[in-house]
């Protein structure tokens, strides 16, 4: 059974940042595509976004580009996702999970992915 822990998490003013990360124990995240994902009160959960392991390849919703963004530090076994310019709509439950599959992200739909963490909130409030 694959254990995933997000942390990172907190509270953050409009336009802060925030580092969270997803690591595994007993397990080698380098092998599976990773992603993140959030759910706000309330609302549907959300893909935010996903790096895979074969080619380093990296995606993201349109509602988090160009802000957000995730890297892999294998040699850790940790996933990041470098949160910057945060905006209250961004506050959520962010959830990381590995795809079922393997290698590749092929979707931040969460249905493709097997392994959850318990999430970590993010608030963003002034």
């Amino acid at each position: 059974q694959v254990q995933l822990v997000e942390s990172g998490g907190g509270l953050v003013k409009p336009g802060g940042s925030l580092r969270l990360s997803c690591a595994a124990s007993e397990f080698t995240l380098a092998y599976y595509a990773i992603g993140w994902f959030r759910q706000a009160p309330g609302k549907e959960r959300e893909g935010v976004s996903c790096i895979s392991a074969d080619d380093g390849r990296t995606y993201y919703a349109d509602s988090v580009k160009g802000r957000f963004t995730i890297s892999r530090d294998d040699a850790k076994n940790v996933i990041n996702l470098q949160m910057t310019h945060l905006k209250p709509e961004d506050m959520a439950v962010y959830y990381c999970a590995t795809d079922s599959l393997g290698p590749s992200c092929r979707s931040l739909n969460g249905l493709y992915f097997g392994s959850w963490g318990q999430g970590t909130q993010v608030t963003v409030s002034s």
